[in-house]
């Protein structure tokens, strides 16, 4: 139970570092979703779009290389080549990367059809994104969490303040006074949010420096070939995951009438965001869990503790599951303050439950990662987004985004049941079926009947709230009390 509580202390910290900067970005929503903003629902809609890209280039500038550096520095004696190798190997291919794009910015611009201003700052913030891959991945294998946790927070709290400043603040400050109107341009507001990120972005850089300055830099080219061995399942999967992810945006833009396409991207991208809460759960629970995973694989009886962790898991994400759904006309209007985009409040319980098959989905991959099965997970990932990829393409013209969420969430619910069949083979982790799928039933359910056929009706909604609260508490008070106890 006392590694359970370290579990818990750790991602504590890294939530702090997960959720809080997220909810501060979390504010960008709201501003861009005001009237006066950004022009037009449309206008959003082409900014998630880029944002879509970001998610499919970070993962390919990671290449699975943070993965597999946990895994070798946890395995391997000499972490002084474990660090040095993977180092050099990312700033490698990021400079690499950087040069081939910067040549071809007009041309890729031409080709998925985005404005080659908006490229040019995308390469600048990929190329800073992919120089701190390794340091933050460092920091959270030895066990720094608290400089992890500052370091994100003040990266997102100067790109929610830049974000304040060239939206709301500059127009006018350009009236004033001749310095701001030299920096200020009229209809620039895309570039502006692209310009923050970058100088976040650019910031972190500077403050992870000091990681450059203290590794050994040894490059060692046994070692490199099996942490790519290691890594290319996980690229692989990565890929297919920001599929399952974002890609759904770029096919809305690809198969939907231009004139509708951005619009509809717009208010879907909008109303995804209220699943950010179950979003930003599943991700701090995947940061503690991770390294954790790997430092305790050689431990007495580590199958035990990983079936434990996973009912908390889904305990804590059924709550929060029907908790949004009960209140999600209550967040609705402050988080996305535009009437024009809640038309696609439809898809907020399917987005809910999608997020929420991911998070089990990460805490079941523990089988591949811990016996170096990760080819595994590719085929699963590869599984999830063929899935996403036919879903949308048969439907999107008819169903449009609603087509999106429901190719989400058949993509993980099937990625979810895929790694539990193949994990009780290869690696039996003695999981209680019984109360997991309680848990799983009763939250959907309630989730469904609360959102589907009760919207608005809070005595019903919090009635159902307060019920499953008491079956949770009940079914874990005891071991709740040994955790609080362990010293």
């Amino acid at each position: 139970m006392s590694a359970l509580k370290s579990l818990f202390k750790q991602t504590f910290i890294y939530g702090l570092a997960t959720v809080l900067p997220r909810m501060m970005s979390f504010m960008l929503v709201p501003l861009y979703t005001s009237d006066g903003v950004l022009s037009s629902v449309s206008e959003y809609g082409e900014v998630s779009v880029i944002f879509s890209y970001f998610v499919l280039f970070n993962v390919i500038l990671a290449y699975g290389m943070e993965t597999a550096f946990f895994r070798f520095f946890n395995k391997d004696d000499d972490k002084n080549s474990v660090t040095g190798t993977s180092t050099i190997s990312l700033v490698i291919s990021s400079i690499s990367f950087f040069i081939i794009a910067l040549i071809f910015q007009n041309q890729i611009a031409s080709f998925i059809d985005i404005d080659v201003k908006y490229i040019n700052i995308v390469i600048w913030i990929l190329l800073c994104d992919a120089l701190v891959i390794i340091p933050f991945a460092w920091l959270r294998a030895t066990q720094q969490p608290m400089r992890y946790a500052i370091i994100k927070i003040l990266n997102v709290a100067i790109n929610l303040g830049l974000n304040l400043f060239f939206l709301l603040a500059l127009k006018d400050l350009s009236h004033n006074f001749s310095f701001f109107n030299s920096i200020y341009t009229e209809n620039f507001e895309i570039s502006y949010i692209f310009i923050a990120n970058l100088i976040s972005s650019g910031i972190t850089l500077l403050l992870m420096l000091p990681f450059y300055t203290k590794i050994k830099y040894v490059f060692n080219i046994e070692l490199w070939k099996r942490m790519m061995r290691y890594a290319y399942p996980v690229l692989i999967a990565g890929i297919a995951f920001s599929i399952n992810e974002t890609f759904d945006r770029i096919l809305l833009k690809e198969l939907l009438p231009k004139h509708i396409a951005d619009v509809d991207i717009g208010m879907y991208s909008a109303c995804y965001k209220l699943a950010l809460f179950m979003t930003l759960f599943a991700t701090a629970y995947r940061l503690g869990i991770e390294p954790y995973f790997f430092s305790h694989a050689k431990s007495l009886n580590p199958q035990k503790n990983y079936a434990r962790i996973l009912e908390f898991y889904i305990a804590l994400g059924s709550i929060i599951l029907l908790g949004v759904v009960v209140f999600a006309d209550i967040l609705k209007p402050i988080i996305v303050r535009s009437e024009d985009y809640w038309e696609a409040m439809w898809v907020v319980p399917i987005i809910l439950m999608a997020n929420f098959f991911l998070g089990i989905y990460h805490n079941l991959s523990v089988w591949y990662k811990v016996t170096d099965k990760t080819k595994f997970g590719a085929y699963i990932s590869i599984v999830g987004a063929i899935i996403t990829l036919v879903i949308n393409i048969i439907f999107i013209k008819e169903f449009s985004y609603k087509a999106s969420a429901v190719a989400t969430l058949s993509a993980y619910a099937v990625m979810m049941i895929l790694s539990y069949y193949f994990g009780r083979k290869y690696y039996p982790i003695p999981y209680n079926l019984k109360k997991i799928l309680m848990y799983l039933i009763l939250s959907i359910g309630l989730s469904i009947l609360s959102f589907y056929q009760f919207r608005g009706d809070y005595v019903v909604g919090i009635s159902m709230l307060i019920v499953f609260l008491g079956i949770v508490y009940f079914s874990e008070k005891d071991d709740i009390k040994k955790i609080l106890r362990t010293k």
